[in-house]
């Protein structure tokens, strides 16, 4: 088997294998969006759970300096 077809075959590998991967992804996304749905129909805002997942991926001094700047934007607007 010469170079190019050992190459070529192993470029094949991994594009199936991101294809396998972006498959599981959506089916994973999917999954996370009927979780919001169901979240939704039990009185919960998904638009606020998401920024509550958000928050919970931050560090804490990161959110700590995003809470800070929001706090001081939100004093100079007159956002009480």
């Amino acid at each position: 088997m010469s170079d190019d077809n050992v190459a070529a075959d192993q470029l094949r590998l991994f594009i199936e294998r991101i294809e396998r991967l972006e498959e599981e992804k959506k089916g994973m996304m999917d999954d996370i969006k009927d979780v919001y749905l169901e979240a939704k129909s039990q009185g919960f805002d998904p638009k606020t759970m998401r920024s509550v997942v958000r928050l919970r991926k931050m560090e804490k001094d990161a959110r700590d300096e995003m809470d800070a700047l929001l706090e001081t934007y939100r004093n100079a607007l007159g956002l009480h």
